[in-house]
């Protein structure tokens, strides 16, 4: 298991001479060493750091047996949650199992995900397919009042209550700040323990790690523990991405990646397209946009992050990537091994003219089309980097989760912004409660300035 960095189709774009002496290798060397020393900005979010090893086993292990318990009681998990606190859990399901997990899983629940969206639509089909089964319902909020899923688990609450009655409450698994004080949802969940001890089974987002880099914690573990995925070995690939990129080295590929991708920033090229030619990577496409968007995009730096899954995008987006403006670069993901082997039959009526692709197999053509795709781009002057990782399992999963999360703390150094706030999310949510609290007094300036614009 390894993400290894190819830089080579990068000729022509950064020289060897360049690449060797640029000044943000020493950049890059600072970085590291305020990661490793933890006195950077936004030190007190390093958490992640050392998580793949120095991680609570105790609760580790009521991670698994919760996982479990929902597993033996219900047809269906509904996962509330919004940003970090679902993006990971949800492309883990799919890029280890399937984009189709709801309908190839044969003894684990349907898994849906509400509480990321304020969509009437969205939330009441949902409620709709699972109302008539025996769902259970994960909740995950740091601090119980963030609107979306503070919404949905509104929602849900009074569906269990209407469907299960005093038991509702011993299908409710909340993962929110240990602290009641600070959170809403855990003094809601303390106060429903002491009702019914069964109740309300409680698991911990830590102070020290942020939203988006919380996927190896129960943020993540406890929904891909429900899906059937084996978390010992997330983890395990984790902790070894930890062993081998936790260095400042010129041949680390996490500092090299952070690196490549700053001084392509330097000459022009604003954003970054990561690229798949996997469906059950888009995904995990979403989790990278959050966590280098939220990461890198603040005082008027950053890098924009934006993906495409190939071949499917290469017949729309394709297009402006090939000829458009030369903005961009591509970070391009390639899966060496195939869950599933797909062999091209021949065509008896000779009707397409691919006789030549008789009796190959799928995973070939896809990777002849990774490797044409390359060239083409970079000869019409889109650079590109290429991440190989071996295949789609847990190892892996983990493995990559760790090169990006580290990747993205580096290259947020080298822009020069702290990669663990995120400052600019409020904005929207203060204009938002102005709108809709029409009755509190601490709006009203906001809630005048908003009505002048609308």
């Amino acid at each position: 298991m390894a993400t290894e960095l190819n830089a080579k189709y990068l000729h022509g774009f950064i020289s060897e001479e360049e690449l060797n002496s640029h000044k943000m290798w020493d950049y890059a060397k600072i970085a590291m060493e305020s990661i490793l020393k933890k006195n950077g900005a936004g030190n007190d979010y390093l958490g992640w750091l050392n998580l793949p090893e120095d991680y609570d086993k105790e609760e580790f292990a009521r991670i698994k047996k919760a996982a479990e318990k929902i597993i033996k009681n219900s047809q269906a998990v509904i996962v509330v949650g919004i940003g970090g606190s679902y993006l990971g859990a949800r492309a883990a399901i799919e890029f280890i199992k399937s984009p189709l997990y709801n309908n190839l899983k044969k003894e684990t629940p349907d898994i849906y995900f509400l509480g990321n969206t304020i969509s009437s639509d969205m939330t009441a089909e949902i409620t709709s397919v699972c109302e008539d089964k025996d769902f259970s319902v994960i909740v995950i909020s740091k601090s119980g009042t963030t609107t979306e899923p503070a919404l949905a688990f509104r929602i849900l609450r009074g569906m269990l209550n209407k469907k299960y009655g005093g038991k509702a409450n011993e299908r409710i698994f909340v993962i929110t700040d240990k602290n009641g004080k600070k959170s809403a949802l855990k003094a809601l969940a303390d106060k429903k323990r002491e009702e019914n001890p069964k109740g309300y089974e409680t698991f911990v987002v830590p102070d020290d790690v942020g939203g988006r880099y919380s996927v190896l914690t129960a943020v993540g573990l406890l929904p891909i523990a429900v899906a059937g995925a084996d978390i010992d070995k997330i983890m395990e690939g984790a902790a070894e991405s930890r062993k081998k990129y936790l260095n400042f080295s010129k041949d680390n590929d996490v500092v090299k990646y952070a690196v490549l991708r700053n001084i392509l920033h330097a000459k022009g090229k604003s954003v970054e397209i990561l690229a798949s030619y996997e469906p059950a990577f888009a995904m995990m496409n979403e989790w990278w946009k959050q966590l280098f968007g939220e990461s890198e995009g603040k005082n008027e730096k950053g890098i924009f992050p934006a993906s495409v899954i190939f071949s499917t995008d290469l017949h729309s987006l394709g297009q402006f990537i090939q000829d458009g403006s030369r903005i961009m670069f591509e970070t391009v993901i390639h899966i060496k091994e195939s869950q599933n082997k797909v062999k091209i039959p021949e065509d008896t009526e000779k009707i397409d003219g691919l006789d030549y692709l008789d009796g190959k197999f799928l995973d070939e053509v896809n990777y002849k089309a990774l490797q044409g795709t390359v060239i083409a781009h970079t000869d019409g002057g889109t650079p590109n980097m290429i991440l190989t990782i071996d295949k789609r399992d847990e190892k892996n999963f983990g493995g990559l989760v760790y090169f990006f999360e580290l990747a993205c703390a580096v290259s947020g150094y080298l822009l020069g912004v702290n990669p663990f706030d995120q400052p600019g999310v409020e904005a929207y949510k203060k204009n938002m409660f102005a709108l809709l609290d029409v009755k509190n007094p601490k709006y009203d300036g906001t809630r005048k300035y908003i009505n002048g614009k609308l």
